[in-house]
């Protein structure tokens, strides 16, 4: 009976394959750089600011200022942000404030105190993502379009509400918290509503199945659809969302100036959607991220800032945004490339 031949070992072949670092290694890298250099833009902003106009823009009341004015924006960016991670635009959140503020602000309205501006502000912003919701996952009608069509409507509807006036808040609890006296350890309140909404926004898009659901559809709808998530209620989730944010931020902005305007929320769409695309969120979607956003919205807010001390004229503040977005995305694209 034979003996089976043993071959010689090839010692080339017996080596142990190295262990590929995780993908998501790799996304945590790129997004840390990223958060890293949107630091290190703010960062420099700042020292412009305090070396042009050091007594202005380092005072307390100045910064305290700035941070206020993001807050507003700054709810506005969250809400855009997830609508853009799962590959859809909306360009009628500023109408949508202007529209959920002067509602908020009517005599009859403002009978009700603080409680019924806030609920009126919040289901005004509610009902209208609810009506661009329904229109693009179950009308099958494109984003643009959809939320075009909204600009134009409740842009119409806050100044037939206002007849272009000026709307005054005279309700003291409202008023108040606009006041010195309320902030917190130095914080004004809106600050901290940002901050709150902020927080809840990035667990909500990090560390729950909402998030990762949004992530999927903006990534590739079909195969989100194929794994078993409803694309269609998800997308009427995320714009009832970004409704909820404007009817937020319509309320800060009421607190903020004391008032209802149908010009509110002017270019809040264009702001938003400038600071979710510097901030690292792919238009195309399946990538953002809340802190990105966030610090977008600081960057924008300091440039105005800064011009404004500055006594430059505003054209040349908007050259300047536009030559930030142009860098982002050529940056985006570049970063795409190569992954």
């Amino acid at each position: 009976m034979t003996q089976p031949v043993s071959l010689p070992r090839d010692s080339s072949t017996d080596k142990v394959p190295q262990a590929q670092p995780p993908a998501w290694r790799g996304l945590m890298a790129r997004a840390d750089v990223r958060t890293l250099s949107l630091l290190g833009v703010l960062a420099a902003l700042v020292l412009i600011g305090g070396i042009t106009k050091p007594d202005e823009f380092l005072d307390t009341r100045n910064l305290q200022l700035v941070l206020t004015q993001a807050s507003v924006i700054g709810v506005v960016t969250v809400g855009m942000t997830f609508v853009i991670v799962s590959g859809g635009i909306d360009l009628s959140v500023g109408a949508i404030v202007a529209l959920a503020s002067v509602w908020a602000t009517t005599v009859a309205t403002q009978e009700y105190g603080f409680a019924g501006i806030l609920f009126t502000a919040v289901v005004v912003g509610v009902g209208c993502g609810l009506v661009n919701g329904v229109l693009i996952a179950y009308g099958a009608m494109v984003p643009f379009i959809a939320t075009l069509a909204m600009l134009a409507s409740a842009r119409g509807l806050a100044l037939q509400i206002t007849d272009g006036k000026t709307q005054i808040v005279t309700v003291p609890s409202v008023l108040d918290l606009g006041e010195r006296d309320a902030y917190v350890l130095g914080i004004p309140p809106l600050v901290l509503v940002f901050a709150v909404v902020t927080v809840i926004g990035w667990l909500v898009l990090n560390r729950t199945t909402f998030g990762r659901r949004t992530v999927a559809v903006g990534g590739n709808p079909e195969a989100a659809r194929l794994a078993g998530i409803d694309v269609r209620r998800q997308r009427l989730y995320l714009y009832l969302l970004s409704g909820l944010c404007c009817g937020i931020a319509a309320f800060l902005l009421i607190v903020l100036s004391g008032s209802g305007q149908n010009t509110n929320g002017n270019l809040y769409e264009l702001d938003a959607i400038a600071a979710a695309i510097i901030g690292g969120t792919l238009l195309t979607g399946g990538r953002g991220t809340i802190t990105g956003s966030v610090l977008g919205v600081l960057i924008f807010t300091t440039i105005t800032n800064i011009f404004a001390l500055n006594n430059l004229q505003s054209d040349v503040q908007q050259i300047a945004k536009g030559a930030i977005i142009v860098a982002a995305v050529l940056v985006q694209r570049r970063t795409a490339s190569t992954t």
